[in-house]
């Protein structure tokens, strides 16, 4: 027993030295970047933060299917790149908006609604025919059926976009707001302005509300939450809406500020995003929101600082961090250790 004690210790102290080292790294990294260049370290950290935002919404409908019925849904990627082609069609193609105008500012926000509520309605369709009647199946089933769904929303993206990338033109206001030499987009304080009350939004509808009390015993214990009288199908594809209607907003800024549609960038920004959510704890709200920024900020402070490893090492400096936390703890920052139900 002493033994096993004794081994217990040494491995805690071994993890608690190994993080306070790599912290203290870190900090020294970025304090000798900070006062090289202060003018690019806020620079830096702004676009990583407006790249986190955006992380965060796609990272949030892949933690809240995980959350209520231990799905990871690969799909959910592909639906914001979806979410990009209707939003660019939307606005260039009914609409004719090519440029910054006042009725330009009108369909952004149209089309906001609208590709929330197209994204959702899919979100919602794939559960009912895909997933619904294997919640009680072997796990392999259900994430089988999701790296399916992914391939046919592959499909739907070349047929609509092509197998290249499209350009686009951006109806959001062009320029910059210039503080004490850094550089702040408009189309990333517009961003900001649109994420951040989805995000308040979100969290009230989960935490506040009769439905998102439903969500939550749902997650916890679906046959219970049955004999207490909720309808779980309903709550169920509930979940899967707001998710879609997050990675449709997602979609349509993203579309926006970059100017850009390709049929594989759910993959490229679904990985990162799922990797936002087990960064932070997969099945934990606040933690997809911090898991998001803190790779954000990762990838922006690699890419745009005078001493980093540069940008063509942005993901592997992100999933060597990843896979270092998993080592140390791996429910992720904010996650809860989970005891398997049987």
């Amino acid at each position: 027993m002493a033994r096993g004690s004794s081994s217990f210790s040494t491995r805690v102290i071994f993890e608690r030295f190994a993080a306070t080292l790599i912290i203290v790294l870190v900090s020294v990294w970025l304090g000798i970047n900070l006062v090289k260049s202060p003018s690019q370290f806020f620079q830096a950290s702004v676009i990583g933060i407006s790249n986190g935002v955006l992380y965060a919404l796609i990272a949030l409908g892949y933690t809240l299917v995980y959350g209520i019925i231990e799905l990871i849904n690969f799909a959910h990627g592909d639906l914001f790149m979806l979410g990009g082609l209707f939003a660019a069609t939307f606005i260039s193609v009914w609409f004719g908006q090519q440029d910054p105008s006042n009725v330009g500012y009108i369909v952004f926000f149209a089309c906001l609604i609208a590709v929330m509520g197209f994204c959702a309605t899919i979100n919602v369709a794939i559960e009912r025919f895909a997933y619904r009647k294997l919640r009680r199946a072997p796990k392999l089933a259900p994430l089988i059926t999701a790296v399916g769904v992914s391939f046919i929303i592959q499909f739907i993206g070349i047929r609509w976009n092509g197998s290249g990338p499209k350009t686009w033109n951006s109806v959001l206001p062009q320029g910059e707001l210039v503080i004490s030499g850094v550089h702040i987009p408009y189309t990333t304080m517009i961003s900001f302005m649109v994420t951040i009350p989805l995000l308040i939004l979100m969290t009230f509808i989960v935490t506040k509300t009769r439905r998102g009390k439903a969500m939550r015993a749902t997650a916890q214990d679906a046959d219970a939450a049955r004999l207490m009288g909720i309808d779980v199908n309903k709550t169920i594809s509930f979940t899967f809406a707001l998710g879609g209607a997050l990675a449709g907003a997602a979609g349509l800024l993203f579309q926006q500020t970059r100017g850009v549609t390709n049929y594989n960038l759910g993959y490229q920004l679904g990985l990162i995003a799922f990797t936002s959510a087990v960064l932070g704890g997969i099945g934990n709200l606040s933690g997809a929101v911090l898991g998001a920024i803190l790779i954000g900020l990762i990838q922006g402070l690699n890419d745009g600082l005078p001493i980093g490893l540069g940008q063509q090492w942005s993901q592997t400096v992100v999933f060597s961090i990843l896979i270092l936390l998993m080592t140390f703890k791996p429910t992720g920052l904010l996650g809860k250790p989970m005891i398997e139900k049987v």
